[in-house]
């Protein structure tokens, strides 16, 4: 990826097919992010620890500051070209340059999500989960990017 900082990382860690849904795409794009976008996923988890820790365990009302430090640290700003690569590391193409905003790159109270349709195949959707719904409250869950990274290609 060029320009934004996320130079990428070793691959190593779980098994692909844990955490993705769509057959060998999925596990390909998984597999490329985990290998190509290592240090975006840890800067997530990095953001998501440093709200927890703000807040307690629970999430609460610290969305908002979650989604800037998600911004403060470029991981909003370069989840489009993150898609963009996912998408070309399956050999398909996007009708449309995706851009740092709905409907492409959102930021749920579990983690961003960056989603694609591709023609023919599908929604692909792309998940850092850093957050889940425990007991009524939001408390961080994942602790490594393979543990937090999902792939859907729907």
């Amino acid at each position: 990826m060029s320009g934004d900082g996320w130079d990428g990382g070793d691959g190593g860690g779980e098994s692909d097919a844990n955490h993705s849904s769509g057959g060998d795409d999925a596990a390909t794009v998984r597999a490329y992010l985990l290998r190509e976008h290592r240090p975006l996923l840890a800067a997530v988890l990095d953001c998501a620890e440093a709200v927890a820790e703000a807040d307690g365990t629970a999430l609460g009302d610290a969305t908002d500051r979650f989604e800037r430090a998600l911004r403060d640290r470029g991981v909003v700003d370069a989840l489009p070209d993150v898609l963009s690569g996912a998408v070309a590391a399956i050999g398909a193409s996007l009708p449309a340059e995706p851009v740092a905003a709905p409907p492409y790159v959102v930021v749920t109270r579990s983690g961003p999500v960056a989603r694609a349709t591709l023609p023919e195949r599908g929604r692909l959707v792309l998940t850092v989960a850093a957050f889940a719904r425990r007991d009524g409250t939001w408390a961080r869950t994942a602790e490594t990017p393979e543990e937090a990274l999902t792939v859907e290609l729907r």
